[in-house]
């Protein structure tokens, strides 16, 4: 990501990777801190009060999230499985109404910096921050050594406000962990609800053992994730199939799908895929494309079948199943 600009409803939202990206001219700001990952619902009410705190200061709002997760540096192998990529972490945020994303580059020589060290350098110097909105539990600074009453303390030293959140949505307390224990559960209408929207991977069609389509009748977009990729557990899903980046002629084309999760067993594979099938589209050439799933419902947990043809007619109501929730919107 570079310091250009997108557009997003006619309204320019930066996007900055470090504080070098931030204009030498910036003005003051209403920030908020967070990893945001998934941008839950939580999240979402955190970012709207930033965004009305800035409206009545006429300043803008910005947004700080970072990359890796602080996990991964702190505790290396304790990454979290990932609600989302950095790109539609981006977008989401965006579309609540900031005026610009500041992505931080999460190292150990950033980590190392003490609570006063952080606010006067990325807060003060750079954001020139007039309000700062958090999470009521937010930790900063060195082995976590900050809190809000320490932010609001050096809010009085710096000259800006600082206020928290609780992460709660109509009386339900939101976590990014609460949405994870959904999907590894497989309840990703549980998921749904919590993050306000459909949880949704992303990666590029990639070439399989083209079963579905030679054997089954049934042709699948073989997505490879990024690492570390939040998926649901082993089953079968409907959702939605959308190509998002293609030198084909399907980009920006939506399709309702039918998803399999798992490593086949009818098959005694062991490797674990993410596999979608456009419901009646056989015509469909989307090797190489990046594509988006998003996640509606469940259909059922993983099985092993004891021939192909039961694998196929149980394929068969699945994909009228999906056809039916799709339908009913």
């Amino acid at each position: 990501m570079n310091a250009t600009n997108t557009t997003r409803n006619e309204v320019e939202v930066h996007g900055w990777h470090g504080l070098d990206d931030v204009p030498g001219d910036w003005g003051r700001s209403v920030v908020t801190i967070g990893v945001f990952d998934g941008v839950h619902r939580g999240h979402q009410r955190m970012v709207e009060r930033a965004v009305a705190m800035a409206r009545e200061l006429g300043v803008a709002a910005v947004v700080i999230t970072f990359d890796p997760h602080p996990d991964e540096v702190v505790r290396p192998g304790t990454h979290p499985p990932r609600l989302s990529t950095t790109r539609h972490r981006m977008r989401l945020l965006g579309d609540l109404g900031v005026d610009a994303v500041c992505v931080l580059p999460f190292t150990l020589e950033f980590s190392q910096m003490t609570p006063d060290e952080f606010v006067q350098a990325v807060l003060v110097d750079r954001l020139h921050a007039a309000g700062v909105v958090v999470g009521e539990n937010f930790r900063f600074g060195h082995k976590a050594a900050g809190n809000l009453e320490t932010l609001r303390e050096l809010g009085e030293k710096y000259d800006f406000v600082a206020e928290g959140v609780p992460l709660v949505s109509d009386g339900e307390a939101i976590s990014s962990s609460l949405v994870r224990d959904l999907l590894t559960s497989g309840d990703v209408e549980g998921a749904s609800g919590a993050l306000g929207r459909p949880h949704r991977i992303e990666g590029v069609v990639v070439r399989g053992h083209q079963r579905g389509r030679a054997l089954l009748g049934f042709p699948t977009a073989n997505v490879e994730s990024q690492a570390f990729t939040c998926i649901p557990a082993d089953g079968v899903y409907a959702g939605w199939l959308e190509c998002v980046q293609s030198p084909s002629p399907y980009e920006g084309e939506r399709w309702p799908a039918a998803i399999s999760i798992g490593t086949n067993p009818t098959f005694e594979g062991v490797e674990r895929t993410v596999e979608a099938y456009a419901l009646d589209r056989d015509d469909l050439d989307l090797y190489g494309a990046h594509v988006v799933v998003d996640f509606v419902a469940r259909l059922r947990g993983m099985l092993k079948f004891d021939s192909v043809d039961a694998l196929i007619e149980q394929m068969r109501r699945d994909v009228d199943e999906a056809r039916r929730l799709l339908t009913q919107g």
